[in-house]
C-alpha cells in the first residue's frame, strides 16, 4: 500500500506538479509558484509579502491586521461599496489577510474574468481606500471584536500562553491589538505599514489553474509593477522564554481552561523534522488514540479534550498544547499532563504506536494533495521554508523507513518540552 501512495504522489507531480519560476518585473526577480490545472475553469492568485505579518507590529499591536481590513474598504476611487459590487458582478473575490509572518492578498474567479480580477487587484494596491471615515469604521469593528474576545475563554488562555512563553517580544502582542493600540490608530500609521511592506522585493507570488506560465507571468508582472522597490528586511526569530512559568485567570466560568507550551529546539528546515511529525501525533496530535487523550481523558476522565502539537516556523519554534476540564480536576489534570510528557520523554513510545502513526500519516498523503488549493499551499511552503520543492514525497519516504529506536532517541533528545508553561483561566 505504501508502495502504492508513493507512486500515486510521483505521478501527481508529472501530471500536475507546481513548480517556482522567476518573473523580471522591472529589474526584479519575483518568485512564482506556478501550476497549471484545466480540469476546471478557474484561476487563483496569490501575492504574498514576507515579514509583513503581525511579528512586524512592533510598535502598533494589531496594526497589520488592520491594514488588512483596510484593504477590504475598496479603492480611494470607487470606495468599498461600488468597489465590491464591480467584483461580485464577475463572482471576483479579492482578499487581503494579516498572518504571523506574511501579508497575503487572494484573488480568485472564473478563467474569463481573469483579466478583470488583475486589474481590480491592481486597483486595489495602487490605490486603496485609505481614509479618515474607512478608519474610524475599522476601529470600531476592531474595538467590538477585542470586547467580544474577552470572554472566549479558549482566546484569553491561549493569549495568555503566548505572553509567558514570548515574553518581551512582538510575538507577546494580540496580533488583533489592544484596545489602547486600536484606539490611537491613526490613517499615517496605515499609510506607513502599505508603503514599507508591500513592495516588490518581498513579493512571493502564487498561480493557478486554467491558464499557461505565459499568462501566469503576465498577470504577475501587471499587479507587482504598480509596487515600489522597497527593502528587503531579515526575519526576525524569538525565542521562547526557556523558564516555566504559571499565570492563573479568573473569570466567571464553569470549567477551567488548561493551555501549556514550552520551548521546541528545531528550526524551520531540520532534517529531522519527519521525527517531530511523528512524535507529536503520537503524543498529542492524532484526537483519540494520543497518548494525551488516551491518559487524561479515555483512562482518567479528567478532561473533554487534550491536544498538542508542535510548531516549526521561520521565526519560532514551539511546543504547545490544551485541554478542558472540571474546575474541581484543574490541579489533577495538569499533573497528569506533566506526568504523560514526562514519560513520553523517559520512555518514548511502542512499536505498536509507530505503526499506527505511520499507517495514518502515508496513508492520508493523498488526501493532502487533491485540490490544486493544496498543492500550490504545499509548494509554497517548502519554497518559503527553503527545502526541496519534492519534499513532502522526501518526508513520506523518511517516516516509511523510521525506525523506532531512532525516533525514541530523537524524543529523549528534546527534554526541553518537560519545561511546561501553563496559562490557566478559571474560576
Amino acid at each position: 500500500m505504501k508502495k502504492l501512495i508513493l507512486l500515486f504522489l510521483i505521478l501527481c507531480e508529472v501530471i500536475m506538479g507546481s513548480e517556482v519560476l522567476k518573473v523580471d518585473v522591472n529589474g526584479t526577480a519575483v518568485p512564482l509558484v506556478f501550476e497549471q490545472d484545466n480540469r476546471l475553469p478557474i484561476v487563483t492568485m496569490q501575492v504574498v509579502f514576507e515579514n509583513a505579518g503581525s511579528i512586524s507590529n512592533t510598535k502598533i499591536a494589531g496594526l497589520s491586521r488592520s491594514v488588512a481590513k483596510m484593504y477590504g474598504e475598496g479603492t480611494k476611487t470607487l470606495g468599498s461599496i461600488a468597489f465590491a459590487k464591480k467584483l461580485d458582478a464577475k463572482a471576483i473575490h479579492i482578499s487581503a489577510n494579516s498572518g504571523t509572518e506574511t501579508f497575503v492578498f487572494e484573488l480568485s474567479c472564473l478563467k474569463e474574468h481573469f483579466s478583470e480580477g488583475v486589474k481590480a487587484l491592481t486597483s486595489l494596491l495602487n490605490n486603496p481606500n485609505v481614509s479618515e471615515e474607512a478608519l474610524e469604521q475599522i476601529k470600531t469593528t476592531t474595538l467590538g471584536e477585542i470586547q467580544r474576545k474577552s470572554t472566549d475563554f479558549d482566546y484569553v488562555a491561549g493569549r495568555t500562553l503566548k505572553e509567558l512563553l514570548f515574553k518581551n517580544t512582538v510575538m507577546a502582542k494580540p496580533s488583533i491589538g489592544t484596545t489602547e493600540s486600536i484606539g490611537a490608530l491613526t490613517a499615517q500609521d496605515i499609510q506607513s505599514f502599505m508603503n514599507e511592506h508591500m513592495v516588490r522585493s518581498r513579493a512571493i507570488t502564487v498561480v493557478g489553474g486554467d491558464l499557461n506560465a505565459s499568462e501566469a507571468e503576465s498577470a504577475i508582472a501587471e499587479v507587482v509593477s504598480v509596487l515600489e522597490v522597497g527593502k528587503k528586511k531579515k526575519l526576525p526569530y524569538f525565542e521562547v522564554y526557556p523558564k516555566p512559568r504559571e499565570e492563573i485567570v479568573r473569570k466567571k466560568t464553569e470549567q477551567a481552561y488548561v493551555y501549556f507550551g514550552s520551548p521546541y529546539h528545531m528550526k524551520s528546515g531540520d532534517e529531522e523534522y519527519f521525527k517531530a511529525r511523528v512524535a507529536t501525533f503520537v503524543l498529542g496530535s492524532s484526537g483519540f488514540g494520543s497518548r494525551l487523550m488516551e491518559e487524561i481523558r479515555v483512562k482518567k476522565g479528567l478532561a473533554y479534550s487534550a491536544y498538542a502539537r508542535v510548531y516549526v516556523n521561520r521565526s519560532n519554534s514551539y511546543f504547545s498544547g490544551y485541554l478542558q476540564t472540571k474546575l474541581e480536576s484543574q490541579d489533577e489534570a495538569q499533573k497528569s499532563v506533566n506526568e504523560v510528557i514526562k514519560t513520553f520523554v523517559d520512555k518514548g513510545i511502542t512499536q505498536e504506536e509507530l505503526a499506527h502513526a505511520k499507517k495514518f500519516l502515508l496513508g492520508s498523503e493523498p488526501l493532502r494533495v487533491e485540490t490544486l488549493s493544496q498543492r500550490l499551499s504545499r509548494t509554497f511552503m517548502d519554497y518559503y521554508t527553503g527545502k526541496p520543492l519534492n519534499n513532502s514525497a522526501l518526508e513520506l519516504e523518511k517516516i516509511e523507513k523510521l525506525e523506532l529506536k531512532d525516533l525514541n532517541d530523537f524524543i529523549k533528545r528534546h527534554k526541553e518540552i518537560q519545561n511546561l508553561s501553563y496559562a490557566i483561566v478559571t474560576q
